[in-house]
């Protein structure tokens, strides 16, 4: 593990926060397909455009994502493909904690 100090750990405190939202979580996950309008993505995790719109408006300014726009529509993509493995290795824990539980209540 890399050795970071006070002001790295803060920065890296923050990009982890900015993850501890399932909102924010279904959205990267509905980015992994690729680029997507505002509109679809409201579809894809079936929740308001507001919501959405403020969940990937804090996804950009931590860097996971990138935007662009073309006439009316905003488009979204992964901006940092990693994400993706950090979330990997999350649900890999979580999967291996539920299947140990799920043995024991068997």
């Amino acid at each position: 593990m890399r050795q970071f100090n006070d002001d790295t750990a803060d920065l890296v405190a923050e990009r982890f926060q900015a993850l501890a939202e399932p909102m924010r979580l279904r959205l990267l996950n509905a980015l992994r397909s690729g680029e997507h309008t505002v509109g679809e993505l409201v579809e894809r995790v079936e929740a308001g455009q507001a919501n959405v719109s403020k969940h990937l408006q804090l996804l950009f300014r931590h860097g996971f994502v990138e935007r662009r726009k073309e006439g009316v529509n905003t488009f979204y993509r992964i901006a940092d493909p990693n994400v993706f493995e950090l979330c990997d290795l999350v649900c890999g824990g979580v999967q291996k904690e539920l299947d140990e539980k799920r043995k024991l209540f068997r």
